[in-house]
C-alpha cells in the first residue's frame, strides 16, 4: 500500500506495516476508535479529532477513573481503545477549525467517522466533499443499523445492537433469560470489520489510484458473526435459542461441574469422544450416545453422566487428566487471572506505556504478531499511551504551518 506522503515528523515515527499512512479519526465512543486503534497498532499515524472542552464521549464513561494530582481524571474506558493516537481539539462548526481539518484530509490516507447518518453532510464534510479534497482518501463510516434502509437513521449503542441483532437471544442460561456479552462486542466487531474494509480499500487504491467509501454498522458486524446460528435458520429453518454453557450442536462441549468447581471440555470429534470415554471408564458405544447427533439429542442425560464421572475429581487434577488423555479442556479464568497469566504476557497481550499524566501504565495489547520468513519476529513493541484531550493540538498545528505544501488542494499527484 502506497501512502499519499504524509511525511510524519520524527516524534511520531512508528514501525509496522502501516507506518507510512496517516489516519484522521473523527470517531468517538468505541466502534470507530477501536478501528483506528487497530490501524495505529500497525504503525499508522492516527490524529484523533475531538470536540473542545469535552472530547470523546468515552472520556466521561466511568467509574473507574484514574486521577493524578494536578491533572484531569482519565477514564479507563477511554484508555481501552485509544492507544497509539494523537489528540487535537477542533470545533467542526467553526470555519477556521474546519480549514485545519480539511488541510489534514488533503494529506490523509484514511478518515474514520461514526456520526449518525447525515451529520457529515450537514457539516459540509460529506463523502463527495472529502473526495474533492483528496481523491485518494479511504473513508470508513460506522453507524448503528446501516446508512440506508427503513431504519438506517437509528442511533446505535452496543447494548441495543446486541438485542436487535439476535446475539442476546442465543446468549444466557435459557431462552427466557437473554443476556448480553460482558464486552461491547457489536462495537468492537464493527471496528474490526471496519479496519478490515479499510485495508481492502487501500489495497485496491494501490492499483486504481482512487479512494472509496467503506461502510459498516453494529448490526452488520453482529449478523456477520452469527456463524452456524445463522445458517441454522437460513438453511435448516431452526431458530437458535440460548442454551447456557453447552453447545447446541456438539456434545459433550461446555462447562461441567466437578468436586471443587467446574471445568470446560470440548469433545469436537468422535476420536476425542473415544479418548474421553477411555480416560474415564465410559462406554463410547452406549446406546443413544454413540454419535454426536445422538448425544446432542440426549444432552441432559449426557451432562449428568459426565458430571458423575467428574464428581470425585478436583479441578486441577481433572484438567491434568483431560490433557493426559487428549481431550481439549480449560478453566474459567477471572480477568485478573488472565492478565497475570504467563501465557498472556508471552503473546504480547500486555503493553507498558508512559501516559502524560498517569505515568507508566499497562494496557491490553494488540492481538497480532509479525515474523520474517526466517522466523525473526518484527512485531511492534513500542506503543504510545492514549492521549490527553488536545495533547498534540499545538504540535499538529505547528506541523501544518511548517509545511506549506499541506495547504495545497489535493490533485492526486503527491
Amino acid at each position: 500500500m502506497t501512502s499519499t506522503g504524509s511525511s510524519n515528523p520524527p516524534a511520531t515515527a512508528a514501525t509496522g506495516p502501516l507506518s507510512e499512512l496517516l489516519v484522521v479519526d473523527l470517531s468517538r465512543a468505541v466502534a470507530g476508535p477501536h478501528a483506528t486503534m487497530m490501524l495505529g497498532d500497525l504503525g499508522a499515524r492516527v490524529i484523533k479529532v475531538e470536540a473542545p472542552g469535552t472530547g470523546d464521549d468515552a472520556r466521561g464513561w466511568g467509574p473507574p477513573f484514574m486521577t493524578v494530582e494536578g491533572h484531569e481524571h482519565e477514564s479507563t474506558y477511554f484508555l481501552s481503545v485509544n492507544r497509539n493516537k494523537e489528540s487535537i481539539c477542533l470545533n467542526l462548526k467553526d470555519a477556521a477549525d474546519i480549514e485545519v481539518l480539511e488541510t489534514l484530509v488533503r494529506r490523509a490516507d484514511v478518515l474514520v467517522e461514526n456520526f449518525r447518518t447525515g451529520v457529515m453532510d450537514r457539516l459540509g464534510l460529506g463523502a463527495a466533499r472529502l473526495h474533492e479534497l483528496n481523491p485518494r482518501l479511504v473513508i470508513l463510516s460506522i453507524t448503528g443499523f446501516g446508512h440506508d434502509g427503513p431504519e438506517g437513521g437509528r442511533p446505535g449503542y452496543d447494548q441495543i445492537a446486541q438485542g436487535e441483532s439476535g446475539l442476546m437471544s442465543v446468549t444466557g442460561p435459557n431462552p427466557e433469560d437473554p443476556q448480553k456479552l460482558g464486552t461491547p462486542i457489536c462495537d468492537l466487531l464493527s471496528g474490526m470489520y471496519g479496519a478490515y474494509g479499510v485495508l481492502a480499500a487501500l489495497h485496491e487504491r494501490a492499483h486504481t489510484g482512487r479512494g472509496q467509501h467503506v461502510r459498516t454498522s453494529l448490526l452488520a458486524a453482529a449478523v456477520g458473526v452469527h456463524a452456524f446460528q445463522g445458517t441454522r435458520w437460513t438453511v435448516a429453518g431452526e431458530v437458535g435459542r440460548a442454551a447456557g454453557n453447552h453447545h447446541p450442536a456438539i456434545a459433550p462441549y461446555g462447562l461441567f461441574r466437578c468436586a471443587d468447581g467446574s471445568v470446560q471440555i470440548a469433545v469436537g470429534t468422535e476420536a476425542q469422544w473415544r479418548k474421553f470415554c477411555a480416560g474415564f471408564g465410559l462406554d463410547p458405544t452406549f446406546p443413544g450416545l454413540a454419535s454426536n447427533p445422538e448425544r446432542v439429542a440426549r444432552r441432559d442425560e449426557l451432562i449428568a453422566l459426565v458430571e458423575k464421572a467428574f464428581s470425585t475429581w478436583n479441578a486441577a487434577d481433572l484438567l491434568d487428566r483431560l490433557n493426559e488423555v487428549g481431550v481439549p479442556a480449560g478453566k474459567v479464568r477471572s480477568l485478573d487471572e488472565v492478565y497475570t497469566w504467563d501465557q498472556t504476557r508471552s503473546q504480547g497481550l500486555l503493553v507498558d506505556v508512559d501516559h502524560d499524566s498517569l505515568g507508566k501504565i499497562t494496557l491490553p495489547g494488540p492481538p497480532l504478531r509479525f515474523f520474517e520468513p526466517s522466523g525473526t519476529e518484527r512485531t511492534r513493541t513500542g506503543h504510545r499511551a492514549p492521549p490527553r484531550l488536545d495533547q498534540h493540538g499545538r504540535t499538529i498545528r505547528s506541523w501544518i504551518n511548517d509545511r506549506p505544501d499541506l495547504q495545497a488542494t489535493a490533485t492526486g499527484e503527491r
